[in-house]
């Protein structure tokens, strides 16, 4: 069912991007054949989405004319739109180094990388899984980003800077959690079935970290840098070390929306 309000964040959104990109064709118009193509020329978010990650994802296996047909029918989901359209929200409220909604959308592989993914994970939930298994590959090579299509992403997450991000095939990771680089939600090698992270709200994770094993980070809790997580965490708490152990509590309900990484043991 679309969400109103989603479906109004949706909307402002491509508007900002599209009126941002205009002002930059003015200011630059070198690059001009860039923005017309990637942006200009298109009537809707879904559209120039399409265009730009089926030009950077396509190869002698998956040409771009092939890519474009099946990602403009997963973009046709208002909900996969919905959900990039948060991301892009997120990105820019929570990115110091961003300050324009078009930014994320022409160059942050972040944003670029989880939104192939929702393409592959719509292949993957209709039984196209070698293509959803090839986007994955793809994705894995262009941007060295590896989520597996069966992974169960939210929306509203900010992927700060993506380099070495890897999400397993049973991993969740609920609304407005912040990842940052090199971040590993994987299983522990030795178990089948149900074996990956599950990401609960708002949780904020420090770049480095690796959270193995089917456990669960609580609502609010903030994983430090580096650390090596292989029992739960419970809500709003603050582990780091390896292996991790609990250093304090997190001051707010949502430590991804702050992106303060700093912490005093308790």
């Amino acid at each position: 069912m679309t969400n109103p309000q989603h479906s109004a964040i949706a909307e402002q959104v491509w508007q900002n991007i599209y009126s941002e990109t205009e002002q930059t064709l003015a200011a630059e118009p070198v690059l001009a054949p860039f923005l017309q193509a990637t942006i200009l020329d298109h009537s809707s978010m879904g559209q120039a989405l399409s265009y730009h990650l089926s030009s950077k994802l396509a190869s002698s296996a998956m040409p771009a004319t092939m890519l474009r047909e099946l990602m403009d029918q997963a973009f046709a989901e208002p909900a996969i739109i919905q959900a990039a359209a948060r991301d892009i929200q997120a990105t820019v409220d929570r990115d110091s180094a961003c300050n324009l909604f078009s930014t994320p959308f022409l160059y942050f592989k972040g944003f670029l990388a989880l939104q192939a993914y929702r393409v592959a994970h719509s292949l993957w939930q209709g039984d196209q899984r070698s293509l959803a298994l090839l986007i994955q590959h793809r994705i894995s090579l262009v941007f060295a980003v590896d989520i597996h299509p069966a992974a169960i992403i939210g929306a509203g997450l900010m992927i700060d800077h993506a380099t070495g991000l890897v999400i397993g095939e049973t991993a969740v990771v609920e609304d407005s959690v912040s990842i940052m680089q090199s971040v590993t939600l994987g299983g522990t090698g030795k178990e089948s079935g149900d074996r990956h992270p599950k990401i609960r709200c708002g949780v904020l994770l420090g770049p480095g970290a690796k959270i193995l094993g089917n456990i669960e980070i609580g609502e609010g809790a903030m994983v430090a840098a580096s650390s090596v997580v292989l029992k739960p965490v419970a809500a709003h708490d603050i582990v780091a070390g390896v292996p991790a152990s609990v250093v304090g509590h997190t001051k707010t309900q949502e430590p991804s929306k702050v992106m303060d990484h700093y912490f005093k043991c308790s």
